[in-house]
This record gives C-alpha cells, sequence and structure tokens, in this order.
C-alpha cells in the first residue's frame, strides 16, 4: 500500500529517545485499590479545587521524603551503584500543542514535598496554559531535540548515569495520568526509577494507584508497603492541606472582593 512519509517533529524525537533508555529499565508494577473517600470529601467541599495531579504530586513527594528508596537510582558512573538523593524532583508530562500536533512535554518540579498545593497549582497551570516557547524547560527541550542524534543520545546517557546531575536534567521520579480522559496507563515507560500512575477517581474516591519501579533499586514488598503508605497520607496529612486551601481561597476571594 503507497502510503507517505512523515518526519520525525522535535517532540517525537524526544520521546524516540526517552523510550531508547526506558525500554532497558527492567520495569515492574504494583497496584493498590485506594479509597480516598477522606481526601475525595475534602476536595468535593471545596469552591476552588486543587487538581488531582497536583493532589497526588504533593502526596507522592512527601511518601518519598518518608522512604528513602523511593530517591534512589541506579547509575552506572563511574561504576553501578545507587545514588540516593535528599529531596525528590518530580517529572511532569503535559500535553501541548506544538505547531497543530499534540505533543508530550516534561516539566521538572524541585522539592515538591516542601511545596504548598497553592504553589504546586500554580507551576502545573503556568506548564499547561503559558505560551509553549515561553515555558523554559520546553524550550530547552525543542532546542535539544535539533542536536543530531548521536549527540542527543550521548548527553542523554551521561545524564541518566552522573548520580549528581541526573535529578537535575531528568528528576527522580515521572508523574503521567490520562484519568481526566476516562483512560489509565497499565505499562508506561520512563528511564527513572519510580513513576507513578492512577485510573479514573470514582465519587466515593476509589481508585487504582500504580507505582512503575525499576527491580534494580527496590523490590516488589518495599513498592506495596509504600502505596499502604501513600494511602494514609493522601487521606490525612494531604487531605488537611486540601482542607486548607479551600480556606485559604475563601480568605483571598474576600481580600480580593469589593470594599464594605
Amino acid at each position: 500500500m503507497r502510503g507517505r512519509p512523515l518526519k520525525l517533529s522535535a517532540p517525537r524525537r524526544l520521546v524516540t529517545d526517552l523510550m531508547r533508555f526506558s525500554i532497558t529499565v527492567p520495569r515492574v508494577t504494583v497496584q493498590r485499590r485506594m479509597n480516598l473517600g477522606p481526601l475525595a470529601s475534602a476536595r468535593a467541599a471545596l469552591r476552588a479545587r486543587p487538581s488531582w495531579t497536583v493532589i497526588f504530586l504533593k502526596g507522592y513527594a512527601l511518601l518519598c521524603e518518608a522512604t528513602p528508596e523511593l530517591r534512589r537510582a541506579y547509575v552506572k558512573l563511574p561504576w553501578p551503584q545507587l545514588y540516593e538523593y535528599p529531596l525528590s524532583v518530580a517529572s511532569i508530562a503535559h500535553e501541548r500543542d506544538y505547531e497543530g500536533e499534540r505533543a508530550v512535554m516534561l516539566t521538572r518540579v524541585r522539592a515538591p514535598e516542601h511545596c504548598s498545593i497553592a504553589e504546586l497549582e500554580s507551576s502545573i497551570s503556568d506548564a499547561r496554559t503559558r505560551p509553549l516557547m515561553e515555558v523554559k524547560e520546553f524550550r530547552r527541550a525543542l532546542t535539544f531535540a535539533r542536536a543530531p542524534a548521536p549527540v542527543r543520545r550521548l548527553l542523554m546517557w551521561l545524564g541518566l548515569n552522573l548520580g549528581r546531575q541526573r535529578a537535575n536534567f531528568f528528576g527522580t521520579f515521572q508523574l503521567s495520568v490520562y484519568s481526566a480522559l476516562g483512560a489509565e496507563s497499565l505499562n508506561p515507560l520512563t528511564p527513572l526509577t519510580t513513576l507513578l500512575n492512577y485510573g479514573p477517581i470514582a465519587e466515593d474516591g476509589s481508585v487504582n494507584v500504580r507505582i512503575h519501579y525499576d527491580h534494580r533499586v527496590m523490590d516488589g514488598a518495599n513498592v506495596a508497603r509504600a502505596l499502604e503508605k501513600f494511602e494514609e497520607i493522601l487521606n490525612n496529612a494531604v487531605a488537611d492541606e486540601v482542607k486548607l486551601f479551600g480556606a485559604d481561597a475563601a480568605v483571598r476571594a474576600g481580600l480580593e472582593g469589593p470594599d464594605r
């Protein structure tokens, strides 16, 4: 059948390079069916609600703070070893329009465990709504994509295997979800130690939550215990902060309203 060739766009070249390294990671998945009723109730009570992406990001960052294994990475330089970071750097996937193409672009959030939900909401909203070339990380990634393939792949290999630089270039964990579209990814790939995703969230707060992890860094029992702890964090510390987010939003609305 006669078709037509299509040149790889800059975003597609970046995804191709990332997949080249991701398929070498021995990745395993652990899933937990969570009951996030207290968290869902706290969020439902708000007029201005933080996104589920931000809520899960904050919760997972707190989990990583309490679980050193989630802040480790397998690196090959100067020899194969595990490298542990003092804090987390989140890599967040966003779908943006690039020259008429729906493209996946990544931003990083340093130490999300130390950010408020309001700060994280603002950061994620900026990455999703600002003009593409005004977001520094998008602009740098698209410039990098113009380099010859051997140069891109060498630099990416070095960035992934130099422990001190890896988190700066790629992050310590990735968050990528499609639940807003009514779907969930069962086998996502990433070169990072863990990738967090979850499915559609029911009205009662029940949801499937998965951690896809590098088996060279940790074992499944560690991840199963981490998911149990994650559910507790979401229903307690994060739910409490969601309530504060609503109170802060009410105060801001009052301050911005008309003088009485």
